[in-house]
């Protein structure tokens, strides 16, 4: 990476979230990131750019303004229909030599895990990824990320102290949504697409939306996850039932997955997905800092474990000692009277 000079990073301004649209929305994690951008531009006394790409993103300008952004930069084109990294990379990387961002964000999605580092390489920035959040630091106005590390057993507070822009992914819901204010205005910059920034190198041959039916993690507002103590495939069968039941999803921590009792979609955690639903519980799950940064951010938190001294109990807002086995078939017995 490039190390500038002070003066060199007193000429980049601004913080920017380059926004996820897909399948005609513009997602949730765009808006919790005009929400951190946000509160880092006004301690930065700098502006809050909204960076749209793709076909028919336009309409969503006004209400990235509404959430917080002082300028939305829109490409809007046909041939941004489908997401190809390296064309949304080139194009991003060529508005950052042009306008010269402090600051760069993107969400720790597959679209932004995908296109943030191939930005960071062609800028020459470094980039620090699933963050859980951000801060700015007061005397040196640096941008402080921080995630976990170590294999999440402690949490590193990361700076690119001689490096713009600095860059960072966060993580889906660990920042609060912004509330819209519909009166707020900003400016809109349209941008346009030249021939050579669309690559020849990658074709989509066909996309295929997920149809199973099932309720998606990152949509479901109860969650009752798996670990260890589900003991099989068969206790996962139970907490399907239970799930069922109450019109929930299913959940797993990495020790489950790893064993081969539930897919990877399912898996909670630093390396899988996270969560905020309204009622989170968890069956058999220790409760790593691995699995809790996951979920942390459930509004109640429920632990089923027989070990009273396990981390997840005394993490939990009710934490009930026992085995799973026989308390999920009562609570199930209690809902359907319900």
């Amino acid at each position: 990476m490039q190390t500038r000079t002070a003066e060199e990073r007193d000429a980049f301004h601004n913080v920017w979230v380059i926004a996820e649209h897909r399948w005609g929305e513009t997602k949730a994690v765009t808006f919790e990131l005009l929400s951190a951008a946000r509160d880092l531009a006004d301690k930065r006394g700098s502006e809050v750019w909204c960076i749209l790409l793709g076909d028919g993103v336009r309409s969503s300008a006004a209400a990235c303004i509404a959430s917080g952004a002082d300028v939305a930069v829109v490409v809007d084109a046909p041939a941004l229909s489908e997401f190809v990294d390296q064309t949304y990379a080139d194009l991003v990387s060529r508005f950052i030599a042009t306008y010269r961002p402090e600051i760069v964000l993107c969400g720790a999605t597959a679209y932004g895990r995908a296109l943030a580092p191939r930005i960071a390489v062609q800028v020459d920035a470094g980039l620090t990824a699933d963050c859980t959040s951000l801060e700015i630091d007061p005397e040196s106005g640096d941008l402080l990320q921080t995630r976990p590390a170590f294999g999440g057993n402690i949490m590193a507070t990361i700076r690119a102290a001689t490096h713009r822009p600095q860059m960072a992914t966060v993580r889906p819901r660990v920042l609060d949504l912004p509330t819209p204010d519909p009166g707020r205005s900003g400016r809109i910059v349209e941008e346009q697409i030249e021939p050579d920034d669309v690559t020849e190198n990658v074709r989509i041959i066909r996309t295929i939306r997920d149809n199973t039916g099932t309720v998606p993690l990152a949509d479901a507002r109860f969650i009752i996850a798996g670990g260890r103590g589900v003991q099989g495939k068969e206790g996962f069968e139970l907490l399907k039932s239970f799930a069922e039941t109450v019109g929930g999803a299913v959940a797993a921590s990495r020790a489950a997955v790893d064993a081969g009792w539930i897919d990877y979609a399912h898996q909670i955690g630093q390396t899988g997905q996270t969560v905020q639903p309204r009622v989170y519980v968890a069956c058999g799950v220790s409760g790593q800092i691995q699995h809790l940064v996951g979920m942390q951010s459930a509004n109640l938190i429920i632990a089923i474990n027989r070990d009273r001294h396990a981390p997840i109990m005394q993490f939990a807002d009710y934490a009930i000692v026992g085995d799973l086995f026989e308390i999920l078939p009562a609570m199930m017995d209690e809902i359907r009277q319900l």
